[in-house]
């Protein structure tokens, strides 16, 4: 087990990036007796509530960028959880649907799920975990509005 360095770095993104991977490694624990990560687990959970929906789409819903959200589908399609259709308005784009084993999976994924989200809340505490949720929200208005800027900026 790797000693938690107890000295942030000086860098917003090196310290968030630590801190996620160090989130990430809680949820991959949990999800372990399921086999699944949980990037894995959030596209299932996420196409699970939403009912198909296209490639864009979820990757507008998980703010990935599509690369990522590829890799993920294509393991869990093999997997057999997901699938994809051609959409009826659009022949190119992909209409990605869950599997009957795909809910099956999530039903035996989310209480593992719950029991990482338990122990975060229960380490960070509520105001903890909501003023994360706040400052998340925040960065990422900050990005959107810099990008939007300079994509308005450039030539």
């Amino acid at each position: 087990m790797k000693t938690p360095n107890p000295n942030p770095s000086v860098c917003s993104c090196v310290n968030l990036r630590r801190a996620s991977r160090a989130i990430t490694r809680i949820y991959d624990k949990a999800l372990e007796p399921v086999d699944l990560k949980i990037t894995q687990y959030s596209v299932l959970a996420n196409v699970a509530r939403s009912g198909p929906l296209s490639s864009s789409n979820l990757a507008r819903i998980l703010r990935l960028d599509r690369t990522t959200l590829v890799r993920n589908l294509k393991s869990l399609q093999a997997a057999g959880f997901i699938e994809d259709h051609p959409e009826a308005g659009d022949p190119r784009e992909r209409a990605i649907r869950i599997t009957e084993a795909g809910h099956l999976m999530v039903d035996k994924a989310r209480p593992l799920w719950g029991l990482a989200q338990r122990q975060i809340e229960d380490h960070l505490g509520s105001a903890a975990l909501n003023q994360l949720t706040t400052l998340v929200t925040s960065l990422e208005t900050l990005s959107d509005h810099l990008v939007l800027n300079h994509l308005e900026e450039s030539p």
